[in-house]
Order: structure tokens, then C-alpha cells, then sequence
């Protein structure tokens, strides 16, 4: 069979049946039933009390009738289902609803992801979610910014750092752009995760404790930047330009690794000479 376009009505039928075919009874903890089975899983019925809708309303999304399930019901229906991550992404999409974001915030580094920031050196990276928390860092971003180690984990904060802190509040050459970029960053991130509480006491922080941060964000700018430019005052080696690119591993989407580039010559030789271990003095025998 060939697929050329995706008819999103008739796929969505066919995925709830295939999907509530496959389950077992067994597993759901649910009441044996004196008349046998004439097919393997979940009864409609059994599925559209899980998902709390009506018997009718099951049969008519896997018969294809047109039916566009809101945001709640796809969501009963996922949970009903025992849907996978994937498989429940899958599903919001062909009812072309948006799901919403139930993954907890990452507050540690995926294991694989923290061994492949420390692999990724000489290039300066780290590893940070949503909040812009700092989850994990390499040897030369401790350089080229500060040693994280010796911060409290309530300041291992990228936006905390940009404001609050005394060296790194002069670090950037542009630090209003920056400052700018990270606000809206930060807005897009609240709106798409309105339940984190630890979020919002962070921005209230933000807003209450620097004029700058809340004048920006009273602009309600948005911005979400996968790459830029920035160009930093380093006290020991003077002005590097860097390149920057923001990834997000399918397998723990609420962590970004951030990897900095030297954008130019002169950047790259500030950043060997920054990064270049201590020369070992020894003595004649």
C-alpha cells in the first residue's frame, strides 16, 4: 500500500481500534466477563468508560464520522489507551488538537545527555531545561563563564547569572540583547508550561528584584532561538565572540544542550588560551 497524504479522520479511527485492540483486559485490573470475547483487547464499552464518554462516541470516532475530539477527550483517550509518550503526541496530532505538557521539568541531567556534554570539548556546552537551569557543563564553559561547582543550585541559573550576578551582569558587550532574548525565552517557556510553580516564583523574583527584567517583560516579547551570536568581556583573555546552537534530544525534550562555536580566529585563540592546562614547572635532578 501506498500513502500519499494522510487522512487524519480515517487514520485516527484506525489507530484507537488498533491501539484498543492490543490491550488486555487482565491489565487494567478489569471485571472478567461471563460471555466470551470474540476479539483480542478492550470492548468499546470498556474504553469509553475508562475515558468517561459515551459507548456512541467511541464507535463513531472508529468508524471515521468526522468526529474532531477536543484537547480533554484525546487526553481521557490517551490515559484509557495506556498510550506511550510517542503514541499519545501521535494521537493529538490527528485530532490536530495541541497536547499539553505533563512531563515533569527535567531538575538532573539524562545521564547519556551529561556524557555527552563532557565528550563535546573543547567546545564549550552545557545542559539546561526549560527554567534555563543549568543541569551539567563541561571544563571549558566553566572557563569561558564560571565554575557552576561553587554555586548553590538556586543560582545555577543562566537568567539568575545574567542578572543577579556581579561578574557575569558585565560579561556580555551586548547584555541588553541578551537580556532582552532571554525574557522572551522565558515568556514563551511559561505560557507552554502554565502549571510549573517553580517557574512563575522565578519570574516573580526576576520581576520583583530587577527594573530591567520587568520592563522587558511587561513588553510580552516572544522569542525561542535554536542558534545566535553572542560576544563576551572575558577579565583574562579580553573579547570572544561565540556561536551558539540550542538542541533538544527526542528521548528528554525538557533538556537543551547548548553548544558554544568560536565564531571567528581571533575568538578561537582567546578560547585555546583560556582553556589550556596549567604548565607543569619541574625541576632539575
Amino acid at each position: 500500500m501506498t500513502t500519499h497524504t494522510v487522512d487524519t479522520t480515517q487514520e485516527l479511527a484506525a489507530f484507537l481500534r488498533a491501539r484498543r485492540e492490543r490491550l488486555d483486559p487482565r491489565d487494567l485490573g478489569l471485571p472478567s466477563r461471563r460471555q466470551a470475547r470474540r476479539t483480542p483487547g478492550l470492548r468499546r464499552e470498556e474504553v469509553a468508560e475508562l475515558a468517561g464518554v459515551s459507548v456512541d462516541y467511541i464507535v463513531r470516532l472508529e468508524q471515521g464520522r468526522g468526529l474532531r475530539p477536543s484537547a480533554d477527550v484525546v487526553e481521557a483517550l490517551a490515559r484509557a489507551l495506556r498510550l506511550a509518550p510517542v503514541e499519545r503526541a501521535y494521537l493529538f496530532n490527528l485530532a490536530q488538537q495541541r497536547p499539553r505538557n505533563t512531563d515533569k521539568p527535567a531538575t538532573t541531567a539524562a545521564p547519556p545527555l551529561a556524557h555527552l556534554v563532557a565528550d563535546l570539548s573543547p567546545l564549550p556546552a552545557m545542559l539546561m531545561n526549560h527554567r534555563y537551569d543549568i543541569l551539567a557543563w563541561n571544563r571549558e564553559m566553566t572557563r569561558l563563564l564560571l565554575d557552576f561547582d561553587t554555586l548553590p543550585p538556586s543560582q545555577r541559573n543562566s537568567m539568575w547569572l545574567c542578572l543577579m550576578h556581579p561578574e557575569i551582569r558585565e560579561f556580555y558587550v551586548d547584555r541588553e540583547r541578551v537580556v532582552r532574548d532571554g525574557v522572551a525565552h522565558l515568556r514563551a517557556a511559561w505560557a507552554a508550561h502554565p502549571e510549573d510553580r517553580a517557574l512563575t516564583d522565578r519570574i516573580a523574583e526576576f520581576i520583583t528584584h530587577d527594573e530591567e527584567f520587568a520592563r522587558l517583560w511587561a513588553e510580552r516579547d516572544i522569542q525561542v532561538n535554536g542558534r545566535g551570536h553572542k560576544v563576551m568581556r572575558h577579565p583574562d583573555v579580553g573579547v570572544i565572540a561565540v556561536d551558539f546552537e540550542v538542541l533538544i534530544p527526542l528521548q528528554d525534550p525538557d533538556q537543551r544542550l547548548v553548544i558554544f562555536r568560536p565564531a571567528d580566529d581571533e575568538s578561537q585563540s582567546a578560547l585555546d588560551r583560556l582553556c589550556a592546562p596549567p604548565v607543569r614547572h619541574t625541576g632539575r635532578f
